[in-house]
């Protein structure tokens, strides 16, 4: 591994790739053992994969495994953990000293409202208050209170660093919640970086996820129904209307 499989995310944080087994033809070889077939016999990997994908068959896309080194924000870290199909590690502030850096977004353009408007007002309070806690820490520790109780005075923009392990498969689930634009800005920036890691190593497995899964929409069996009584001509429901390309009617 070398810098370029590194990727700077917010004010101090980083996603570097340390260490990946198996690729696109991994899955291929994997897939195919199932009907006695031989690495020579693995053709058309790239209509293969996308079957699997398309029709949920998954376990052979966990044979391929991939090992991250994150720094990023603990509130970041606590949402990216609920991820429970991974392994990982993580500093432990029990044992070793916490350093001055936090997480302060740098653009708060339509995520505040209220009393302070201006937005280099919110982050001088946030950087203050940081300020204010770390000197805090440090000062129980050397008042003799061990690191493992002094660190509750941190905040949750507090960095921290963590090893994380995921397949293939449940690194996609991953993928498909935390790049939606639902998921909070700070971790979609995150699992942006660690997409970009791993396309160049899994490009048939990756181009095959954006076409099913993470472009792609589920509809129900009432929403199907629907859409065929449109295709005779009858009005699309308002509340359906999410359904058509955008500009159709």
């Amino acid at each position: 591994m070398n810098k370029s499989d590194e990727i700077k995310v917010l004010d101090h944080g980083f996603v570097k790739l340390t260490d990946h087994l198996g690729d696109d033809e991994r899955i291929v070889q994997t897939a195919r053992i199932s009907y006695g077939k031989n690495n020579e016999e693995c053709n058309h990997s790239a209509s293969l994969i996308n079957h699997l994908i398309k029709n949920h068959h998954t376990s052979p896309l966990e044979q391929v495994v991939f090992t991250f080194y994150i720094k990023a924000p603990i509130f970041v870290a606590r949402q990216w953990l609920r991820h429970r199909t991974s392994r990982q590690n993580e500093r432990s502030s029990r044992y070793s000293e916490s350093m001055p850096e936090f997480y302060i977004p740098k653009d708060l353009e339509g995520r505040v409202s209220g009393v302070y408007q201006e937005e280099y007002d919110h982050r001088d309070v946030m950087g203050l208050q940081n300020e204010s806690a770390y000197r805090t820490y440090l000062q129980l520790i050397d008042e003799g209170m061990s690191k493992e109780l002094a660190r509750t005075v941190l905040p949750v923009s507090t960095y921290t660093e963590f090893y994380w392990q995921m397949d293939l498969n449940n690194l996609f689930h991953f993928l498909n919640l935390r790049l939606s634009s639902h998921a909070q800005i700070e971790i979609r920036e995150y699992a942006s970086a660690v997409y970009e890691l791993i396309k160049p190593l899994v490009p048939i497995a990756c181009e095959a996820f954006e076409d099913h899964i993470l472009h792609s929409v589920t509809i129900s069996q009432f929403e199907l129904t629907q859409l065929q009584e449109v295709l005779k001509g009858v009005d699309l429901p308002t509340q359906l209307k999410h359904l058509l390309p955008k500009g159709g009617e």
